[in-house]
């Protein structure tokens, strides 16, 4: 980590802690400057790094947070516009994002939006309409479809397709939260869902409609083993798997649950990625 960065740390941790900022123009001054790192991608909200026994993980960076908040304690609702069709009211620090050539974000249109203080890397696609929120990091190759949501602090990785309606959550609070994670090469299907720091490894298939979430277990049918997450680990996807929506039953005393014939909703690893799967997924590199 840099020095201006370690800066920029400590100043943005001093005005969260304090319970009135003296200097309004001095702490807008820090904001903007955290505003524009996280814009251009050089401070993100969670990174992977490698440990000395050459394993990789992930780390939540919760100043980050802390910042984003400052943003909304120290704006003031305005109204903003782009001539007199596309109007909307919000805090002054979080204005629309406005691309140029320079971006090399194709940003189709119909009405899509996306905050300053997100990044979205050159070559990534955003189909209308769509919805990036502050803090998200999107890398490069990624397509985002119509009526899909990355949600505040949500990181995707390279060549991502998040399909029509994908909910990716965000969070801001609280500031220690891991933010949901989709790795490298990920496809996630259609009016799918992932939410509360679930952690999606690289390659993996969501098909449509598969929700995940932090009490959900995931079944593996593959490997016979279930995972779960715990209030040190997120729900995490392995690499490669191909989940499916599907169901349980549930059991209630003795066999109570059998009698009523009730199940629940539950997603399933029905096999991991093979050649069938890819011809099926393949990206159209003509697209980008």
């Amino acid at each position: 980590m840099s020095d201006s960065i370690l800066q920029l740390r400590s100043a943005v941790e001093g005005l969260y802690a304090t319970s009135h900022v003296g200097d309004a123009t001095e702490a807008r001054r820090v904001f903007a400057d955290f505003r524009a790192r996280l814009t251009s991608g050089e401070i993100r909200a969670a990174e992977k790094i490698v440990g000395e026994n050459g394993e990789a993980r992930w780390i939540t960076n919760p100043w980050i947070k802390q910042g984003i908040l400052l943003g909304f304690r120290l704006g003031v609702l305005k109204e903003m516009s782009d001539g007199e069709v596309f109007t909307f009211i919000d805090k002054d620090t979080f204005p629309a994002r406005r691309l140029t050539l320079d971006d090399r974000v194709r940003l189709v249109p119909g009405g899509s939006s996306i905050r300053e203080g997100a990044y979205v890397a050159p070559s990534v696609i955003c189909m209308p309409p769509m919805f990036i929120n502050v803090g998200a990091y999107v890398d490069e190759g990624t397509m985002i479809d119509s009526h899909a949501l990355v949600g505040s602090c949500a990181q995707i990785g390279k060549r991502v397709h998040l399909s029509a309606a994908a909910q990716i959550g965000g969070v801001l609070e609280p500031i220690n939260a891991a933010p949901v994670i989709i790795e490298d090469d990920v496809l996630i299907g259609g009016n799918c869902a992932v939410y509360e720091g679930t952690l999606v490894r690289a390659q993996a298939v969501l098909g449509a409609g598969t929700i995940l979430t932090r009490s959900t277990p995931l079944y593996d049918l593959v490997r016979g083993e279930v995972y779960r997450a715990t209030p040190e680990r997120p729900l995490e996807v392995p690499e490669n798997a191909v989940v499916v929506p599907g169901s349980r039953a549930v059991t209630k005393g003795k066999g109570k649950g059998d009698e009523w014939g009730l199940s629940l909703y539950t997603p399933v690893i029905v096999k991991y990625r093979d050649e069938k799967t890819e011809r099926g997924i393949e990206l159209e590199e003509w697209l980008r």
